[in-house]
């Protein structure tokens, strides 16, 4: 998901350098920057934070289980060497 609300602080921010004597046209830039923003993190192939810290609690999962079963094949190594 974007967050709208930090597209549109930073729209907002955007407009707020708009030179004084366009302050008519402050209300129009300020929604196309916000247009321009969204438009642009949307092409990007974004996930959500909780997508991002689901997916790296399952790696940290396998990490372990391969770490695991290392031990258990140099385990089963040392004995076939017996």
């Amino acid at each position: 998901m974007i967050d709208v609300q930090g597209i549109d602080q930073l729209a907002q921010r955007l407009a707020s350098l708009v030179p004084p004597g366009l302050n008519a046209a402050r209300e129009d830039l300020q929604a196309n920057f916000r247009d321009v923003l969204t438009h642009g993190l949307r092409r990007f192939d974004l996930v959500t934070r909780e997508e991002f810290d689901s997916q790296r609690a399952v790696l940290a999962r396998t990490r372990e289980m391969v770490v695991q079963l290392e031990a258990r094949m140099a385990e089963l190594e040392v004995q076939r060497t017996k």
